[in-house]
């Protein structure tokens, strides 16, 4: 029997294969190319995260100066006395958040039409021109009703420019931040909402005990809004000296037809006149199931936040009748102590996953609420200090995880728009409305674990949330280049995209 050799491959036929494998592989996962790759700067990142968490801390220092001073605010402008005038106060609290949506809705899609650099300054300056105002508003006892009404009038703006902001610095940090490393420089921004609540507390902390209470009802408890103009300043300032991000670059070079812009080339880029502005109902009917999703991830959220940093103190002071700034002392401590760990959560949703660190706050807050409350029942510093820390553990897991999670829900185009909407309904209905709430479910049904079942309930939306939405860690943004820490990065992955198989 005689065999015959295999006859050679066809090299047009092998040729063939390769470029149908190539083209088949193009279809199915799209190439990265090296220049499609964004390589971030260490130096410009950490500028970014600096002026955008200096933001949100202007903004949490002035809603925790309200929420340290609301038995004096509640005196100063509303009349009635005990409970009455606190639930003014914080009635006058949640006021502001009713027109946050309507910040949301105006800056959100200017942010993403002009930019985020721009939008954010405005915010800022609008923000620190509210709180410098509330500190020049004559008494209830000096000009009558004039005076809340002019303190709602100054708490709308700081509502509506905060509509803007949380959504702009999110996003902001977000598109600067290298994939795999997103979740620690967005920790930065919440390290901003702790730094603002930590130094209004110890301000108040300081004037309560060095003026007393007359002199604190009579002229300072305005010396912490005043201090808001200059601090308002400088967050301006910082803002300012940033460009743009580069993935809104890229977005508007490539909107504007100008493939040759780049980040190095305009750091002031606008999207071309002729390209149509997104509309708000293109938004809605686009984005509506990812907007559910966050405004259901950011009610949990914010219910647990300001139950904790801004309700703890008047709940403590109020309805448990703790003295001595008890209540303040115990709520720095907690505060200082979960800025310490909040970059290890950063780094932790970074290596094992959003998903993960968000379900571990959302369970503890089920589980601890309650035993945290009753620790507070029993009357003691260390027992308040010890469920302070309870629910700061819980509430860390969020604070150094939502702010990479959120940006990550929406592509690049429609990404400040999107956020600021869904975050500010949310925020609006549960979390501003939620110091109030818990006031009145207290004082309705005589139960002081009352606000503990409030935000279990909370908590419960918060993890069905949480199992719906998709894992994004180490992933790039939706409409964003991918985006690494050094050149070596981005050669490598632009090689695991492009190896060709073997014939």
């Amino acid at each position: 029997m005689s065999t015959e050799a295999p006859n050679p491959p066809d090299p047009a036929a092998v040729k063939r294969h390769r470029a149908l494998f190539r083209a088949i592989k193009r279809r199915l996962s799209p190439r990265i190319r090296r220049s499609d790759i964004t390589v971030t700067d260490e130096a410009t990142v950490r500028r970014a995260t600096k002026a955008a968490a200096v933001g949100n801390a202007m903004e949490w220092f002035d809603f925790g100066i309200y929420a340290y001073l609301a038995v004096t605010i509640g005196k100063v402008f509303f009349p009635g006395e005990g409970s009455t005038q606190l639930l003014a106060s914080f009635t006058a609290f949640a006021a502001s958040f009713l027109v946050r949506p309507l910040g949301g809705l105006f800056f959100g899609p200017l942010g993403d039409r002009v930019g985020r650099k721009k939008v954010l300054a405005l915010t800022m300056m609008l923000m620190a021109a509210g709180t410098f105002c509330i500190g020049l508003i004559p008494s209830y006892s000096s000009i009558g009703l004039a005076s809340p009404v002019l303190l709602l009038l100054c708490r709308v703006v700081q509502g509506f420019s905060t509509g803007g902001e949380y959504g702009g610095a999110a996003t902001f940090i977000a598109e600067y931040a290298p994939d795999k490393r997103r979740g620690y420089f967005g920790s930065f921004l919440e390290l901003g909402t702790l730094g603002g609540y930590t130094g209004a507390a110890a301000l108040v902390l300081l004037l309560n005990t060095t003026l007393g209470e007359d002199a604190m009802l009579d002229w300072g408890w305005r010396i912490p809004f005043l201090v808001g103009g200059p601090i308002g300043a400088v967050g301006l300032y910082l803002r300012m000296k940033l460009d743009e991000t580069p993935a809104f670059q890229k977005r508007a070079a490539e909107l504007s037809h100008s493939p040759d812009a780049s980040h190095e080339q305009s750091s002031d880029p606008k999207l071309s006149e002729n390209v149509p502005q997104k509309e708000l109902k293109t938004i809605f009917a686009q984005q509506w199931p990812t907007l559910l999703l966050c405004v259901g991830l950011v009610a949990a959220y914010n219910v647990t936040d300001y139950m904790l940093l801004s309700y703890m103190p008047a709940y403590l002071t109020s309805e448990l009748d703790y003295k001595d700034s008890m209540e303040l002392v115990a709520a720095i401590i907690a505060m200082v102590a979960m800025m310490t760990v909040l970059q290890r959560v950063g780094h932790l949703n970074d290596r094992f996953g959003r998903k993960p660190v968000l379900l571990t706050g959302m369970v503890g807050f089920l589980v601890l609420t309650v035993p945290a409350f009753a620790l507070f029942q029993q009357g003691s510093f260390l027992a308040v200090l010890g469920g302070m820390l309870m629910l700061g553990a819980c509430l860390v897991c969020l604070l150094g995880t939502m702010s990479a999670t959120l940006p990550a829900l929406f592509p690049t185009d429609v990404r400040y728009g999107s956020l600021s909407i869904g975050y500010n309904v949310a925020t609006s209905v549960f979390g501003g409305t939620a110091p109030g709430v818990m006031t009145y479910l207290v004082d309705s049904t005589g139960d002081k674990l009352a606000p503990a079942y409030y935000a279990s309930g909370a908590a419960v939306l918060g993890i069905v949330a949480v199992l719906c939405m998709k894992e994004t860690s180490g992933q790039p943004l939706e409409g964003s280049p991918p985006s690494v820490s050094t050149e070596e990065e981005a050669r490598e992955l632009a090689r695991s995209q492009t190896n060709e198989p073997s014939f």
